[in-house]
């Protein structure tokens, strides 16, 4: 079968081709698991469609793998809404999404030399001393290089794979489909507005004139410190397609919690992360948004955490900033009535919400500030919150108290909350909240 009868009579670059292949495979997987019938049910709206799908382990793992292949919109999903303590989607749902969090493949050279001819011309190697081929990571959008400049400078290149940016569109139509064919979301949930702001954020993050004017701009308000760096852009190596920046050494973060790490380490590295949350919400009004602990690099010999990855950074309006003001000084002084007064305000509630749901959203509020009560630092490594946290939220889950979202964009804002907190448990580490918080409140 020829490419042009694939897509009928279209071209299509082969690197599109091959993701609508494994989406085909995904699909099909999904028709072997529950019956051609429901397939189609689930694509009309059928309202005899099931309101979740029941596949086995092995169904499941079919549908990974096949995803996995098409990086770009599925694995960033998989970034943003699978992480360790999410309370918005199905256990099977989190299963696929977190399995594509971490599975993005290398662009074979095929792909990358032409690709390095088109942005920097024909003898773009004369432009470098070294330049290594092996990708030294991968993610959703691209993949990174580490080069060496004639001129001496170290760098580290961040290269768009082809066709995601073109296929940004048509990979989140598809995302809807799947997530009403897994049962993605809680009972009654729109997922809707989180897809389209996750579509917006995909246009976003594959638009580096905009990741380094974000970069810049971050760049200029943590300034040069002891604690910690961002790295400074190369313009001249840098086009629509690669993004070229200094070259940082350094251990990704989460690694800390290896034993070969001291203490001391864990709690400094964890302290600074929590500090630059705070920092980015009340100083900044400017905050990076993507949780992922492989944004984050820690230098052992300096005590510096480095800051990667500025694709999904967004300017905080004053009245969200002054919400969550208002929010955290209502749980930290478990005053309900505030509490309640503030999750209208952001969204996480509304006047007509049931009671027994606006009760239990507002205990699960005052969990989730345990740590902000605390007086002198909170021992994350010796706490349960998270397992309290979890059974909570499950049976507000269970109950379908999360059918209204707030605002996307504040929603993605809790979610780099929840990334922090998550490192800090990770790492076990003992982090002095109050006095954290203490500037802002």
């Amino acid at each position: 079968m020829t490419q042009a009868s694939l897509t009928g009579g279209r071209a299509v670059p082969s690197s599109r081709l091959n993701r609508l292949w494994h989406l085909g495979r995904a699909t099909t997987d999904l028709a072997a698991g529950i019956g051609m019938r429901g397939l189609i049910d689930l694509a009309r709206g059928s309202e005899g469609a099931s309101d979740r799908v029941q596949l086995s382990p092995e169904a499941f793992q079919r549908i990974t793998n096949r995803l996995s292949h098409m990086r770009g919109a599925m694995m960033k999903m998989g970034q943003l809404m699978s992480m360790d303590g999410s309370d918005v989607l199905t256990p099977e749902a989190a299963a696929i999404l977190g399995a594509l969090c971490n599975r993005a493949e290398p662009m074979p050279l095929s792909q990358l030399a032409p690709l390095l001819e088109t942005e920097y011309g024909k003898d773009w190697n004369r432009r470098f001393r070294r330049f290594a081929f092996t990708p030294i990571a991968a993610a959703s959008i691209g993949q990174v290089h580490r080069a060496e400049t004639a001129d001496g400078r170290h760098l580290a290149l961040k290269i768009q794979f082809p066709g995601v940016r073109e296929s940004i569109d048509s990979d989140m139509d598809n995302l809807g489909f799947l997530s009403r064919a897994i049962g993605m979301s809680a009972k009654g949930m729109d997922l809707k507005p989180m897809l389209d702001e996750a579509r917006r954020q995909l246009h976003q993050e594959a638009d580096y004139e905009a990741e380094a004017n974000a970069l810049e701009a971050y760049r200029g308000l943590i300034g040069d410190g002891t604690h910690y760096f961002v790295p400074e852009v190369h313009r001249d190596f840098s086009t629509g397609r690669i993004l070229a920046m200094d070259f940082a050494d350094g251990i990704a973060i989460d690694q800390l919690a290896e034993t070969s790490f001291t203490r001391e380490d864990r709690d400094r590295a964890a302290n600074l992360v929590m500090e630059l949350v705070l920092r980015e919400l009340f100083e900044f009004s400017l905050v990076q948004t993507d949780p992922n602990f492989g944004n984050f690099l820690y230098q052992a010999d300096t005590g510096r955490v480095v800051l990667l990855d500025f694709g999904s950074t967004h300017p905080v309006p004053p009245a969200i900033a002054s919400g969550y003001r208002d929010l955290i000084r209502a749980a930290m002084a478990e005053d309900r009535v505030a509490m309640y007064q503030s999750a209208i305000a952001l969204g996480f509630a509304r006047e007509d919400t049931q009671r027994a749901q606006v009760d239990g959203m507002l205990e699960l509020m005052r969990l989730s500030s345990e740590m902000m009560r605390h007086q002198g630092p909170y021992d994350f490594g010796a706490s349960d919150l998270f397992k309290r946290i979890y059974d909570q939220g499950q049976q507000l889950y269970y109950e379908g108290a999360y059918s209204q979202l707030p605002d996307p964009s504040s929603v993605f804002l809790y979610r780099k909350f929840l990334g922090a907190f998550l490192l800090c448990r990770r790492l076990r580490a003992r982090v002095d909240m109050p006095r954290l918080l203490e500037p802002y409140l």
